[in-house]
Formats: C-alpha cells, structure tokens, sequence
C-alpha cells in the first residue's frame, strides 16, 4: 500500500502508528495511515483486517498511582 521512497511500517509492525498520514478529519477525530490504520485521537485504532485497538494512552488514575 505504501509507496513512500523509504516505506512506511506495515499494518501488522509493532511501529505501525508511524506510517505517513494521508487522510485526516479533525472535526470526528481520526486519520487514515498508508499502511491502511485508522488512528483515532483518542488513541483507539482500527486495523485493516477489522481489528480493534482499545484506546492505550494513560489515564489521570494511573498517573496518579504511581
């Protein structure tokens, strides 16, 4: 999918939220990768093959705790 000289991160990479963005709507919130992820701001993401990330950024709780 990406056509970058130097390619993207695959979909399926650990460092897959690096990839370039190529569509975004800050309006809604989220922003369509080349390698195919859709990265949301709350920090959810969808993977092409239809898997769901659960939001992953730190809570006010667990900054707390520690």
């Amino acid at each position: 999918m990406c056509k970058h000289k130097t390619p993207c991160p695959t979909a399926d990479a650990s460092d897959h939220d690096a990839a370039r963005t190529v569509a975004r709507d800050d309006v809604v919130g989220w922003a369509l990768l080349c390698n195919g992820v859709v990265v949301f701001d709350d920090t959810g993401e969808l993977l092409p093959d239809g898997q769901i990330i659960a939001p992953h950024r730190p809570s006010a709780l667990s900054r707390t705790a520690a």
